[in-house]
């Protein structure tokens, strides 16, 4: 019997294949490992809200602070109508825009 040199290429793709389409055999382990991890995961807690909750008593001190700074500006800006500008203004202007800004940002989380 002669065997024709493409057939025999042929057949060994064709066995190749086969081989590939079955898949790399899973190694011992594998698998209990998988499951393991997707217990654990499962047994995981979800994350505390400890760290989320607002601090009453900052956040009402702050918004005091902000309210005193606030009650200072009027009296200011009648001195810019004439003709006079308080060297402080500018500071309490920023620190309002920062207290406001903390205070926003713990009240949103």
């Amino acid at each position: 019997m002669k065997f024709n040199p493409l057939l025999i290429v042929i057949l060994a793709l064709a066995a190749s294949v086969s081989a590939l389409a079955q898949g790399a055999p899973i190694r011992p382990g594998i698998r209990q490992a998988d499951q393991a991890e997707t217990r654990t995961e499962k047994n995981i807690p979800p994350p505390s809200n400890a760290q989320s909750r607002v601090n009453l008593a900052k956040a009402a001190t702050e918004a005091n602070e902000l309210a005193r700074i606030a009650q200072t500006i009027p009296p200011d800006i009648g001195g810019i109508q004439n003709g006079m500008l308080p060297n402080d203004v500018l500071k309490k202007l920023r620190e309002i825009e920062k207290l406001s800004r903390r205070l926003r940002s713990e009240l949103e989380h």
